[in-house]
């Protein structure tokens, strides 16, 4: 990749995400002019880029840093008081603007708070795991955990710009890199087989981030979520379908206190919602072992102890995508097909957890 590629997002508050290496220069013109203070929300390893950021606009914006905690820890509403906290005590205005920079446990945070501070201010995201690149900072998403469970608290509030500098991703650890690659799957699954074919072909190369076969996947999955939130920014419809693998993978987040990789939970609902469709007759046993062959190709878990199912169960009907205490499940009509469940008896569930229960 040479030039940076561009991915609009259209809506409830158009942006565009722009994809690339070395897109420092690119800042300047995301948070755009009439900015006097920004608040940049980071994680610890990212204190040297912070830093950074702040040594660029020395002089023309004045730049306050607020370290968080890694992952879902960041993710707390004590941790959203602290970053109100700095707000109120630097008297930002609604002309100022918030940057989330790190992983999608960041940019999650960073966007509530910005949709919360004055009812909301500009936001800028600077997504530096594949998990934040292609599925947390795009789409509007913002919240916090509680103790009963993932994202119950949160709000809809749309980026004024994404910067998805792909040089950050070269230093990130491996297993973290491959975890944000669940997501990418998802979008192969869902919507864009292309990846699909790439995450069987060379794998080394895939998920080398100097390659172009990377930008690619990464570029493609964007586009994916791209387009679904463009036409359905706040989730009542299609939207939906980016929820693939969900269901289960919140419980199992919920499950573990959060301290599974989002991406490997993920990967465990996935498998689980292809042998649920395989159950209820939509998806065959070429598209289930298709699954099982990508994720575990990424190293990702395929199972989960059998006997976690009733914590799991509790789990899940307080997730946000319940309706009216029954279960909603997105599945697969074949490859690339998506379709929903609403309701399965609590035996069919039962039946399919089975086939990953370890």
């Amino acid at each position: 990749m040479t030039d940076p590629v561009i991915v609009p997002v259209r809506g409830a508050g158009d942006y565009d995400v722009v994809i690339g290496r070395d897109l420092g220069d690119q800042l300047a013109d995301a948070l755009g002019a009439g900015v006097k203070k920004v608040l940049v929300v980071h994680q610890p390893v990212q204190a040297k880029r912070a830093e950074a950021i702040r040594e660029r606009f020395a002089g023309s914006i004045e730049v306050l840093l607020a370290e968080v905690p890694d992952a879902e820890d960041a993710k707390r509403i004590e941790v959203a008081a602290f970053c109100w906290q700095v707000l109120g005590q630097a008297d930002f205005t609604r002309s100022d603007a918030i940057i989330g920079l790190g992983g999608g446990a960041v940019t999650d945070l960073a966007g509530f708070v910005a949709a919360t501070w004055l009812r909301g201010v500009r936001l800028v995201q600077l997504p530096t795991s594949v998990l934040g690149m292609v599925d947390a900072a795009v789409g509007g998403k913002t919240g916090i955990n509680t103790t009963e469970g993932k994202n119950l608290v949160g709000a809809f509030w749309a980026p004024a710009a994404v910067l998805a500098d792909l040089d950050t991703l070269e230093t990130l650890p491996r297993n973290d890199l491959l975890a944000g690659f669940a997501e990418v799957a998802k979008c192969g699954f869902i919507a864009d087989t292309a990846i699909l074919d790439a995450l069987t072909g060379d794998l080394d190369t895939a998920t080398d981030p100097a390659s172009d076969v990377f930008a690619d996947l990464v570029t493609r999955a964007i586009r994916v979520k791209a387009d679904v939130v463009s036409g359905d920014f706040r989730e009542s419809g299609r939207r939906e379908i980016l929820n693939y693998g969900h269901t289960l993978g919140h419980a199992i987040e919920y499950a573990e206190r959060y301290r599974w990789r989002h991406g490997s939970a993920i990967s465990v609902g996935m498998v689980f919602a292809a042998e649920l469709a395989r159950l209820v007759g939509r998806l065959d046993d070429d598209g289930v072992e298709l699954h099982r062959e990508i994720l575990g190709g990424l190293t990702l878990p395929l199972g989960y102890p059998a006997g976690r199912w009733p914590t799991l169960t509790a789990a899940m009907r307080r997730d946000k995508k319940a309706r009216a205490g029954l279960l909603r499940f997105v599945l697969l009509d074949g490859i690339g097909r998506t379709s929903i469940l609403n309701g399965p008896e609590d035996h069919l569930l039962f039946t399919a957890y089975n086939e990953i229960a370890t």
